[in-house]
């Protein structure tokens, strides 16, 4: 079996330590929060009509969170690994944060909508 050269941009692979490989089911639960806030994102599309270019703001603000959360997974993933492997494994705390910080806005702008569409 051939391996996959490896550049100067490629980390080495990153042996798995862990038997219940909670790295991997950590990394799949970012991945479905990314595809709720796609989700999310193409929903509101559906009250352009509605609310105009505050929603298009909106549904930016939530795809450029989910490709925020896309982007990070790779690194967590790594580090969560070799924490794993090492006994010094950390919480991603501020991206928990961040991510609770979005989701209440995203609440509060609904909220927001439905509200003045009733006024």
């Amino acid at each position: 079996m051939t391996e996959r050269p490896t550049s100067w941009a490629d980390p080495p692979p990153i042996p798995v330590a862990d038997p219940g490989l909670q790295p991997e089911r950590t990394s799949m639960a970012w991945g479905r929060t990314s595809m709720a806030y796609l989700v999310a994102a193409a929903v509101t599309l559906r009250w352009v009509p509605y609310y105009g270019v505050a929603v298009v703001l909106v549904t930016g603000g939530l795809v450029l969170v989910a490709l925020g959360i896309y982007a990070g997974q790779r690194r967590r993933y790594r580090q969560a690994a070799l924490g794993i492997l090492n006994d010094r494994l950390r919480a991603s705390g501020g991206a928990v944060i961040a991510l609770a910080f979005c989701t209440v806005a995203l609440g509060l702008l609904s909220v927001y909508f439905v509200v003045t569409e009733s006024l």
